[in-house]
């Protein structure tokens, strides 16, 4: 751990300024120059994780490979670097005052009063440093979450005041994201904001480093100059952090023209190395050449909040990469979809992805909404959620099980072809029966799923309850759905999908955790390859 570097990055002024989408791009530029990283998020809110959360207050929940509900931004951790995360690389205020209090009960502060300072901080630290230790990682980058100034915050602020004090400026680096906004009747970008957020870090005795400024337009050099002045930092330490007009992709690009990486090594006194930046050049070049666009149907009852389904989102696009296309985004709201007016929603949709959830609001609407893609020809795709709604619509309209359900929306229904594992077997009901994490799945050969995965057995990670009825497997057979990936102990169905329909299937599992836009998911590319056929016939 002597050898690896801290790099913590804050936010001021507002949130959402895009601290992980930094430390993500930032952690690519290290990669790229041949160092190792890991990303540590810090989360203030007293919630143990996010996993109770609704979507509406913290978009997605990120599952990790060990079945961590986590923040979005490991999402994009995953997705900019090499590196796989785990549940230590996701930190909550609720996780740190758990540890503290039953570490208390159990007398391990011998009888001494416990307090924020040291014994919160010393938690906090013991997190970064049990990471650090594990990994053996060139840096660890840990993004702060919240914004400076508010109380949750304070801390991590000053856990990372004390290792900045401890090991110096050559081994701890402090990064601040911050807003220059631009004034839209006088048409100037203001420094205020940044200056006066910056006097909120130094009033928790934290000197930035680096100034990460978010604006509309690169920012001149005298406006560098200007935040450089006022805020006590290099003016080659003042990155300008422009909005981006086609994709995410292109953030590492712009920092790296920025020099980020290397003022970041230069600062802590490293060897810049040599960058080896082709593999997201090409990314980069296949969003700016793409032959054709599709229109893909996203039917969720959380579609008003972009970042509720933000990995499926991501995973769309990686898909497009894989094909040459530019995906755009129907966003249907299942609750206002009926079979009167499916047909008029879906009319210019070249494929339909229902994605993963919970509850039983807008289920009808996306049955009627599969039921449509599948008679029609058109590409569907179901995840989690998706896939059991698509097993009850051709339960109900193919088997002639007009009452079929899962048992999560209709306790009583006659054709339960969606239940518990607990109710399968016919035992009581236990607590805390989800599957989370990385889970085997066998593959049937000649299959749809076959041909886009080209392997046997896959890990997917999974976050569910209920599971396909294993007494209803032969009389789906029967009718032509094929069950092309089951676990294997042969007793959870994972994959289903229609032989005879262009290209369809539903998965138990959440694919979208694990694709990348240097390597896309195989089911995603397969999708987006196939709505690319159907939109050329259209």
């Amino acid at each position: 751990m002597s050898k690896t570097k801290f790099i913590f990055v804050t936010g001021g002024v507002c949130s959402s300024l895009g601290k992980g989408v930094s430390a993500a791009a930032l952690g690519c530029l290290l990669e790229s120059r041949g160092y190792s990283v890991s990303l540590q998020k810090m989360d203030p809110y007293i919630n143990i994780d996010p996993g109770t959360m609704s979507p509406y207050q913290h978009g997605e929940v990120y599952v990790t490979e060990d079945g961590a509900e986590t923040d979005l931004d490991l999402g994009y951790y995953e997705r900019f670097t090499k590196s796989k995360f785990t549940r230590k690389n996701s930190v909550s205020t609720g996780q740190i005052y758990n540890t503290v209090i039953q570490r208390e009960r159990k007398g391990d502060y011998l009888g001494r009063t416990v307090q924020v300072v040291p014994h919160i901080t010393n938690e906090i630290r013991n997190r970064i440093y049990t990471l650090a230790r594990e990994n053996a990682t060139d840096f660890v980058i840990v993004e702060i979450g919240g914004t400076v100034g508010d109380i949750e915050s304070i801390p991590f602020l000053e856990a990372i005041r004390q290792m900045r004090y401890e090991h110096g400026p050559t081994q701890v680096l402090f990064i601040h994201v911050t807003l220059v906004p631009t004034i839209t009747v006088a048409g100037e970008a203001k420094t205020k904001p940044t200056q006066h957020s910056v006097k909120e870090l130094l009033a928790l005795g934290i000197q930035p480093d680096i100034l990460i400024c978010r604006v509309n337009q690169p920012m001149p050099k005298e406006m560098k100059g200007k935040i450089s002045s006022f805020c006590n930092v290099k003016e080659e330490n003042v990155i300008s952090a422009s909005d981006i007009s086609t994709s995410i992709y292109e953030i590492p690009k712009m920092y790296k023209e920025e020099k980020l990486d290397q003022v970041v090594l230069k600062t802590l006194g490293l060897e810049l190395g040599k960058s080896n930046f082709t593999e997201w050049e090409k990314i980069i070049k296949s969003l700016h050449s793409a032959k054709q666009t599709v229109q893909i149907a996203v039917v969720g009852k959380y579609i008003s909040l972009h970042d509720a389904y933000r990995s499926v989102y991501e995973s769309l696009s990686h898909g497009g990469i894989a094909n040459e296309a530019n995906v755009e985004f129907i966003k249907v709201d299942p609750e206002k979809l009926d079979k009167t007016n499916v047909k008029d929603v879906l009319k210019s949709a070249h494929g339909v992805l229902v994605p993963g959830g919970f509850g039983d609001r807008g289920i009808e609407g996306k049955i009627a909404a599969i039921q449509y893609a599948r008679t029609k020809g058109i590409p569907f795709f179901g995840i989690c959620l998706g896939m059991q709604c698509a097993v009850i619509e051709y339960a109900r309209n193919v088997l002639g099980l007009k009452d079929a359900n899962s048992t999560e929306f209709r306790p009583d229904s006659p054709d339960p072809v969606i239940s518990l594992i607990e109710e399968q077997m016919d035992i009581d009901q236990m607590g805390g029966t989800m599957r989370l994490g990385s889970y085997p799945c066998k593959i049937k050969k000649n299959t749809l799923a076959f041909n886009e995965y080209k392997q046997e057995l896959i890990y997917e990670r999974h976050r569910h309850r209920f599971e396909f009825t294993n007494k209803y497997k032969q009389r789906f057979e029967e009718k032509g759905m094929i069950l092309s990936g089951i676990s294997p102990d042969e007793n959870l169905i994972e994959i289903v999908e229609i032989p005879e329909h262009p290209w369809f299937i539903g998965v138990q599992f959440h694919p979208e955790f694990t694709g990348k836009p240097t390597k896309p998911h195989p089911l995603f590319a397969g999708f987006i390859r196939a709505a690319v056929k159907f939109a050329r016939k259209a």
